[in-house]
């Protein structure tokens, strides 16, 4: 038995953070729960609040808004677990679906699982130039890192503890996801990929990256291939 830490990093989620914490504690796995608030003032942090003196759950508090990577890197800090998960504050992803995206690890075949939108699952359709722009992002960051993923931006990866504990994470915001990307592809970590379900929603129900942050993961792919 190994013990699954779930880092989530939140920013004014106030219509999903309890929800999103509900599915997780439902999941049947040994785990521990890490929050970390980025600055919230739509409300979520009340909420954070009284969900951490229930228990259960530890949660760290940013006093100003630095990002999702900078909330991750806050996190990464704090996991206990010998396994450690992403999970959004929204309900885009199912945490229905720890189980068999750990398993890899837990059967010794991989250091890494990322869950792909793109190979199976159901999913939403929705935003083509979101998909446009996720496709062309992780075919220039398999270019640089030598790496077939086919799903490089996806909230759901995967890690042995021991292996973040390696990495140290520079980015703020989601030039995060090719900069993690490019680090575990340095290590020469056992990297899987498997399908998951995805149930994306608009920017009018809260959706953040925005084509700014397109620019960003481009720079940090390039950045990342020849920099620690």
């Amino acid at each position: 038995m190994v013990k699954l830490s779930v880092v989530i990093p939140v920013y004014n989620e106030v219509s999903t953070i309890e929800e999103i914490i509900r599915r997780v504690k439902q999941v049947d796995i040994d785990k521990e729960i890490v929050v970390v608030d980025d600055y919230s003032t739509d409300g979520t942090r009340q909420h954070l609040e009284k969900m951490e003196q229930a228990g259960d759950i530890r949660v760290f508090y940013h006093q100003q808004n630095m990002g999702k990577g900078a909330a991750i890197r806050t996190a990464f800090k704090h996991v206990q677990g010998e396994i450690t998960i992403i999970q959004d504050a929204d309900l885009e992803y199912d945490p229905n679906e720890y189980s068999r995206l750990i398993q890899p690890i837990v059967d010794g075949e991989a250091d890494v699982v990322f869950g792909s939108r793109f190979i199976g699952g159901s999913h939403r359709v929705l935003l083509f130039w979101h998909y446009a722009g996720n496709k062309l992002l992780t075919l220039l960051s398999n270019m640089f890192t030598n790496l077939n993923l086919t799903d490089m931006e996806t909230c759901y990866k995967v890690f042995k503890t021991e292996v973040i504990k390696k990495i140290e994470i520079k980015s703020n915001r989601f030039g995060f996801e090719p900069e993690i990307t490019a680090k575990v592809a340095k290590l020469k970590c056992c990297i899987y990929e498997l399908p998951i379900s995805y149930y994306g929603r608009d920017y009018s129900q809260g959706k953040k990256i925005t084509w700014r942050d397109g620019f960003v993961a481009l720079w940090s792919i390039i950045k990342y291939r020849f920099t620690d």
